[in-house]
């Protein structure tokens, strides 16, 4: 069977932060930042029930991966340009979308895949909604 999983996870998508150094004894130790953490764990626990329900197991096939980014335009727009953003006339800046897959795909690791090195196609896109939100759908490659 050809596994086929899609959740949703509302609230403003973020990308994932660069990474943290710190120095002890001469040693440099680099660590991910709390909100990135957070956020990757937020992503992760929707992955995982998402895989309950479906009553899957972490794949070892290749997978397509889709992500859709949907954000809010700023209450401080005009109603004008908040419309004509809603109707994708105007696209967002930010997140970046490259930060925002690295977010999803390391949070995957282990639950939906074992690697992320598994998957072999992604689209990432983003977009102003009524309500943000992170959407992911993952296909896996069926031979």
């Amino acid at each position: 069977m050809v596994m086929s999983l899609g959740f949703e996870l509302p609230g403003e998508p973020r990308g994932k932060g660069r990474p943290r150094f710190s120095s002890k004894g001469g040693f440099v130790k680099t660590y991910t930042d709390a909100k990135t953490r957070d956020y990757e764990s937020r992503i992760r626990e929707a992955a995982r029930k998402a895989m309950y329900a479906a009553e899957l197991e972490p794949t070892s096939h290749p997978v397509s991966v889709r992500i859709v980014v949907s954000s809010c335009p700023p209450v401080s727009w005009s109603k004008k340009r908040r419309l004509a953003a809603l109707l994708g006339k105007e696209l967002p800046k930010k997140p970046d979308l490259d930060n925002v897959a690295k977010a999803v795909l390391d949070a995957l690791n282990g639950v939906v895949y074992q690697d992320d090195v598994q998957v072999w196609r992604l689209v990432v896109n983003k977009l102003y909604a009524g309500a943000a939100s992170l959407k992911v759908e993952i296909l896996e490659r069926g031979d």
